[in-house]
């Protein structure tokens, strides 16, 4: 993917980022500070720091560097095997995100392990860690990614059995459980086991980054959120040098809607990022950051937040993590703000995925359809369910449900533009129902649009307040602190007579954009309503 080119240094000018700068990025020489790890091993004691540094950095998924760092050890001492299951460690990119390894990074994995059988590890240990890892790279052409994750998981959990005193064992092999979990599985039974797990290493480990981090991914969930806290304000403390260990921390600021500390520790990942040539990892954070920022009403920081991280180019193979913000934030800066004519103008990146390309799709259907062009949201439906069955075709469950849901929003308010109200309160309450089944992928701090605040949007609209009402507080559930949530529920229940209700939404809404940087009428009303 291609960004387009533009001064970087000048980008960071930015008058509305200027003030939120809170890191000295300049405190550290080469990776800085990653936070400390023990990993016994049998590798030359010249090379020991290193190691775990290493080490250290892939639990905080830093990989470019944590590569980088394995292959230098295994040159200083060849006899290192175990720095082989680093590498192949790596390669398998973030077992969160259920995408796994390139065929590339297989193929370079396969060779690593390979070499490592051949040097022959110094003890059974070990051997075992790299056997554990090669079980993930098994028959890796001819079989899908979550069968590939079911035998990582498995081969770790053997490993952590086998070596019950080996405190990395066990937190390697919480990672891998909470790997297998399925957003379609409301139990989290797998970030259920891996919580376990990791909760009891942190008595014993309490600045350990890996442990923290995977809190973090095991208590990504609405009804858990609140439990990965004490995680979340740990973790950017003890590795503040690796980016991805100070943009994890808004994944449950964001579901708690904590949207202050979002942004200020996705500011310091974005920073740190760029200084440590992580620039996939700046896009990823610029997303949350966007997110969090118009929920605040601070749209001019939103704004300048995007346009500076378009300015950092990557490889055209950088993946969803860099597309899925390409398309998504724009479309962000104008239906959060409800500016539906923009919305209708959008456009998907040429060279998007067909998940990521759907995001504008979604949006130019909705802003469309909301300003009365129903012919161009037809259009951009029809996209939808283009890219829908495309996503069924190529096995991509997931993401073809996530877009299905879109698309049936998508036409729910093409019918409520026709003046069909009960077939679009019925397809919107059915995208609403289905979305609450899924929950959204790692990649995204959040849908385009909630659907359920959808279905509050269009229940208000047609005259029906209270019900409008239950379905703004059932949003607000699970995507909580949100600014457009938060006013829909003030206008229903001002429209309801609840003058209490009212009163309170309008409040919290006031609250949250105390440091707004745009005069939204939503403000406007508030104040009015709240002085009356």
């Amino acid at each position: 993917m291609t960004i387009r080119p533009a001064l970087f240094g000048l980008a960071l000018l930015a008058a509305p980022l200027a003030a939120r700068a809170q890191h000295d990025h300049a405190a550290h020489a080469g990776h800085g500070d990653v936070g400390k790890v023990a990993f016994a091993n049998s590798c030359a004691p010249t090379v020991q720091a290193d190691f775990a540094r290493g080490v250290a950095m892939l639990h905080s998924f830093w990989y470019s560097a944590a590569e980088e760092t394995f292959r230098s050890v295994l040159a200083r001492d060849p006899g290192c095997a175990i720095a082989t299951w680093g590498i192949a460690a790596i390669l398998m990119q973030n077992p969160l995100a259920g995408i796994g390894a390139s065929p590339q990074g297989a193929a370079a994995a396969q060779a690593a392990i390979d070499q490592g059988r051949r040097i022959g590890a110094g003890t059974a240990r070990e051997r075992d860690y790299i056997e554990a890892v090669a079980a993930y790279y098994r028959d890796f052409a001819a079989r899908p990614e979550r069968e590939r994750q079911a035998s990582r998981a498995q081969a770790f959990e053997a490993l952590a059995k086998a070596y019950p005193d080996d405190d990395e064992a066990q937190v390697f092999s919480a990672l891998y459980i909470a790997g297998t979990q399925s957003q379609a599985d409301q139990s989290y039974a797998a970030y259920a086991r891996a919580a376990a797990i990791l909760q009891a290493q942190a008595a014993k480990h309490p600045e350990h980054p890996g442990i923290s981090h995977y809190l973090i991914h095991a208590y990504d969930a609405p009804p858990l959120a609140a439990q990965g806290v004490p995680a979340a304000r740990t973790y950017a403390g003890l590795a503040p040098d690796a980016p991805h260990a100070l943009h994890m921390p808004s994944h449950i600021f964001t579901r708690v809607g904590a949207w202050a500390e979002s942004a200020a520790t996705n500011e310091r990942s974005f920073h740190a990022a760029i200084k440590g040539d992580e620039r996939t990892e700046a896009y990823h954070a610029t997303d949350y950051l966007v997110y969090a920022d118009l929920q605040m009403a601070r749209d001019a920081a939103a704004r300048a937040a995007m346009d500076r991280v378009f300015a950092v180019t990557v490889p055209a193979n950088a993946g969803p993590v860099v597309a899925y913000p390409v398309a998504a934030m724009p479309a962000r800066l104008a239906v959060e703000r409800g500016d539906w004519t923009a919305a209708a103008r959008l456009r998907p990146p040429a060279d998007g995925l067909p998940f990521t390309q759907a995001l504008a799709w979604y949006a130019r259907a909705l802003g469309a359809a909301r300003s009365g062009d129903v012919a161009t949201a037809e259009a951009a439906a029809a996209e939808l369910a283009a890219r829908q069955r495309a996503l069924a075709a190529a096995g991509n469950a997931y993401w073809a449900k996530e877009v299905e849901i879109q698309q049936i929003a998508a036409t729910a308010w093409i019918a409520f533009a026709r003046q069909d109200r009960d077939a679009a309160l019925a397809r919107m309450r059915a995208a609403a129902d289905l979305e609450d089944r899924n929950e959204k992928h790692i990649v995204t701090p959040g849908r385009i649009l909630p659907a359920r605040e959808l279905l509050g949007d269009m229940l208000l609209e047609a005259g029906q307040p209270a019900a409008a009402l239950a379905e703004y507080e059932a949003s607000q559930q699970r995507e909580p602190n949100r600014f457009r949530g938060l006013f829909g529920a003030a206008r229903a229940a001002e429209a309801a007579g609840d003058r209490a209700k009212a009163t309170a939404h309008y409040r919290a809404l006031l609250a949250l954009a105390k440091d707004a940087d745009a005069e939204r009428p939503e403000l406007a009303r508030a104040r009015a309503y709240v002085a009356g």
